[in-house]
């Protein structure tokens, strides 16, 4: 199994994994019992993707098995470490740490462009629009999907409620990002990685200051 990389840190295990023709995967020893039938259906890609996911699992914790909340969050059983998963054929990532992770790759594309005022605030809005927009756009969004995965919620809209503060594509190991709404805020540090044509996000929770907006209202 040929690993494109290996991010792991003091705080998470984090792997990423390069699809390869020669790659051969035991269904039977990676696939759960009860998704069997649903897997087996899968797109060919995506396929692949659950599997190289659930390999590079069995490596880490061969004894545990990715589950899925109702609001589609990954987690392991048994419950004793946390994970985040991202896939984009032909590559796939797994984070494992004792602390919350959140992950994420984006593809360097174009269309992002398009579509920039659905995630993008003002602030982000005015230091995006240079000659590097495209990837400046590529690794907003993967932060705050990354930061997504720390606060799931269906309430919550990427445009509103995560921000990424001015950074530049030559400094990526350190990245200010933030999760917020009228009660309180939690402020973090991405580290992004370039890797081919995609953008690779990590944001853990050790490397995050949280504290709540003080309510300043005379009643």
């Amino acid at each position: 199994m040929p690993f494109y990389q290996d991010l792991t840190d003091e705080n998470a295990a984090i792997q990423f994994w390069k699809y390869n023709e020669d790659d051969v995967f035991d269904h039977t020893d990676l696939i759960n019992p009860e998704d069997f039938a649903k897997v087996e259906h899968y797109h060919p890609k995506k396929l692949i993707e659950y599997l190289m996911i659930r390999q590079m699992l069995k490596m880490l914790k061969p004894d545990h098995k990715i589950l899925y909340k109702t609001i589609g969050q990954p987690y392991l059983f048994p419950k004793d470490a946390f994970i985040s998963i991202s896939h984009s054929y032909p590559f796939a990532a797994l984070a494992i740490s004792q602390k919350r992770v959140g992950i994420d790759m984006e593809r360097i594309q174009p269309k992002i462009v398009r579509v920039k005022h659905k995630f993008l605030n003002e602030a982000e809005l005015s230091w995006t629009e240079t000659e590097n927009e495209v990837e400046l756009l590529t690794v907003i969004w993967a932060v705050k999907e990354a930061l997504y995965k720390l606060h799931p919620s269906k309430l919550w809209s990427l445009k509103k409620h995560y921000e990424v503060e001015k950074f530049s594509l030559n400094a990526l190991s350190e990245i200010c990002c933030r999760v917020f709404d009228m009660d309180f805020e939690d402020a973090y540090t991405a580290r992004v990685t370039k890797m081919e044509d995609y953008y690779f996000a990590v944001v853990e929770e050790d490397h995050s200051l949280n504290f709540r907006i003080p309510d300043t209202s005379p009643f």
